[in-house]
């Protein structure tokens, strides 16, 4: 186990399971991630290898003769005659049936329905009445000869989720562990394995957990097929549930006029919309304003009645263009249909997750190490729902005057919620706090600027904050306004985005003939746009003498980069010049001989081409800089290593480099005499 691992069966013992064990279970079974969960927790709950190993066995057993496949629902219908009763694990939903003034069940996968249920388990259990729960099942058979009676009887109910939880001592156990750790343990929780993800990247995966945390949250996430959208709203919680977007109806989603019975807002802490987006697909324009309603006021009104309720709202849908093409000549909300394509409803978001940043998901993308049982996750962010942190960004920092109520509200919302997931032991720092205050702005401003590019009514908001512990102004900007500023208009937005590197054509080539500056460019976490020829280009125009100084040119993706800064001087240089580059590297004995075979084959590859290439290896190096005899030293707060992990040989972004993904990092300009 990892050291990580470690301490959560010391400080969590019993609430955490190795997250592979979910694969060897579940075979194809069709059932959610915290059923499946919590049986293993039941049994598996624990370091001790033979005991997972024996846990597993008895899962599988519990899988594989309780759990009712639709194929075998016959068998087991049979099975439960003859035996007179038999525990199933089913997903159970009731209705009342007001003829006969009872509850009647039905059951997803054995395909009963119409079976009476005690009405004092559907009073206990109210979600049986709104969209289904798993539960476990004592299914009776008593045939009898009175008309209209079902043989069915249901002897025992119980839904799958954890029973207590100490939220106190949670709290407690989560000082045990670092920023770091915590953020890591929250992806293993999730099955995602947090190496494979940046830090910016995380906290967007984190924010999906914000709708649980935090009542009457309104998310959107729009973004490419297979980025995990929608399956952590129908796999990681018994209190969410996921609904296709075109089903949804004023009844089914509030109240019934017909019968006066409430929806799944009323149920559930979140309700989630899949394939919400789809231009072609319509959706009854009166659900539409009774939504605006209930985001805007946690309140909706059916009849003569007004209803309050405390559901997140979380919509996910899929893109049909590219981020800079939405700019350039829509929006992005695009992709949504006209119904939803409303700014009153769209102002009622309170973040906007950019789903495009978020990788898909590859086999090497998920865990196998320890994370918190689901369920137990679940319960612990219900109970969360209770504490109001909204307040809390005041104690570092205060937001602009001009903002917006609807805007300020949003930003603290988000927050609020990502305190909870992430230090829900309020113990966080300036910094802390500042990167969660930053993606909480950022994910509101991109809900605000479409909106203004929507709407001409809608004014510009700033967005900006003032650090209570120096009167320092700090202002954020969104990534894709970095990456696309030019494409938003052609007013002041292009002359705010001119410092930052750009896609457009036109001016890169304006900036290609401007001569080359002092100063610093900051190069934000998951940033697209970014080449070597971009950022070092104008600076090595003249210099026949290049050092480059960098401490990690070892693993192969290190030596690849160094391989294309060659490149870039290669195609810079005249034809008929020479020049020098010298690399002033680290290495170990793990890497060293690899290293040198590699370096021997860069000499023979860049002389012919004019490049005269040395090294040497110095164990004192610790900075990293580009050293040019034309004058210029370029400072690079990670060396050459600015780019996240490709994809491999077959992804665009593994030959070009404006496509790739960076890591955030600071790279700084200086004139030397």
């Amino acid at each position: 186990m990892t050291e990580l691992d470690k301490a959560l069966n010391q400080h969590f013992p019993g609430k955490v399971v190795r997250k592979d064990l979910t694969k060897l279970v579940k075979g194809n079974a069709i059932v959610p991630t915290y059923v499946l969960e919590y049986l293993l927790g039941q049994y598996c709950a624990t370091d001790d290898e033979e005991t997972i190993n024996q846990g597993v066995e008895q899962v599988k057993k519990i899988i594989a003769d309780h759990f009712v496949h639709r194929d075998e629902s016959q068998a087991i219908k049979s099975n439960i005659r003859e035996k007179g009763s038999h525990r199933i694990i089913d997903k159970v939903s009731v209705r009342l049936n007001e003829d006969k003034d009872m509850y009647e069940a039905s059951f997803a996968n054995l395909g009963l329905k119409n079976v009476g249920i005690n009405s004092q388990i559907v009073t206990t259990h109210k979600k049986l009445l709104s969209g289904g729960v798993w539960c476990i099942i004592t299914l009776g058979y008593e045939y009898t000869e009175e008309k209209g009676v079902s043989p069915w009887i249901i002897e025992n109910l119980k839904p799958i989720q954890i029973a207590n939880i100490d939220l106190e001592e949670f709290k407690t156990a989560r000082k045990h562990f670092s920023k770091e750790e915590w953020i890591n343990t929250l992806m293993h929780s999730i099955g995602l394995n947090p190496e494979e993800f940046s830090d910016r990247s995380k906290l967007l995966q984190l924010t999906r957990l914000v709708p649980f945390a935090e009542n009457n949250y309104n998310l959107i996430e729009l973004g490419p097929k297979g980025t995990g959208k929608s399956h952590i709203y129908s796999e990681m919680s018994p209190h969410g549930i996921l609904i296709s977007g075109g089903e949804v109806t004023k009844a089914k989603l509030f109240v019934n006029n017909s019968t006066g019975d409430i929806g799944l807002v009323g149920y559930w802490d979140v309700v989630a919309y899949d394939e919400f987006a789809g231009k072609t697909k319509k959706a009854d324009r009166g659900l539409v304003d009774i939504m605006k309603n209930y985001m805007a006021n946690k309140s909706f009104s059916r009849g003569t009645e007004v209803y309050g309720a405390s559901a997140s709202m979380t919509f996910v849908g899929n893109t049909d263009h590219a981020v800079p093409y939405m700019i350039k000549h829509s929006d992005l909300f695009d992709a949504l249909p006209p119904q939803y394509y409303d700014t009153a409803f769209l102002d009622r978001l309170h973040a906007y997750i950019p789903g495009w940043e978020i990788q898909k998901l590859r086999n090497e993308m998920f865990t196998t190490d320890y994370g918190f049982i689901v369920d137990y996750l679940a319960e612990i962010l219900k109970e969360l729902r209770k504490e109001d942190n909204t307040q809390a960004y005041k104690k570092y920092f205060e937001l602009s005057d001009s903002i917006t109520t609807r805007d300020r509200d949003s930003v603290s919302k988000t927050f609020s919620g990502l305190l909870k997931v992430i230090y829900p032991h309020g113990e966080y720092s300036e910094n802390e706090a500042k990167e969660l205050l930053d993606i909480a702005i950022e994910n509101r401003m991109r809900v605000k600027q479409q909106l203004i590019k929507m709407d001409e009514t809608f004014e510009e908001v700033d967005f900006s904050y003032t650090v209570n512990s120096s009167g320092k102004k700090d202002s954020i900007q969104t990534l894709e306004m970095i990456e696309y500023g030019s494409l938003f208009s052609d007013g002041g937005e292009k002359d705010q985005a001119e410092e930052t590197v750009s896609h457009d054509e036109s001016k890169q080539e304006k900036s290609s003939q401007k001569l080359p500056e002092a100063g610093q460019k900051i190069i934000r976490e998951n940033q697209t746009g970014v080449s070597y020829k971009k950022l070092f280009g104008p600076y090595l125009k003249g210099a026949t003498e290049i050092e480059v100084i960098d401490p990690y040119i070892r693993l192969p993706y290190q030596l690849k980069n160094f391989m294309e800064f060659a490149r870039l001087v290669a195609e810079l240089k005249e034809p008929d010049e020479e020049l020098s580059i010298h690399l002033k590297t680290n290495n170990n004995e793990d890497y060293i001989e690899n290293a040198k075979e590699a370096f021997t084959d860069m000499i023979n590859s860049l002389e012919p081409v004019g490049i005269k290439f040395s090294y040497e290896f110095d164990e004192e190096i610790h900075d990293r800089s580009i050293q040019l005899n034309n004058g210029w030293k370029i400072i690079l707060g990670r060396g050459l290593d600015i780019y996240q992990k490709t994809n491999g040989w077959f992804d665009i972004a593994d030959h070009y480099q404006e496509v790739r993904k960076c890591k955030g990092c600071e790279i700084t300009y200086l004139r030397e005499e």
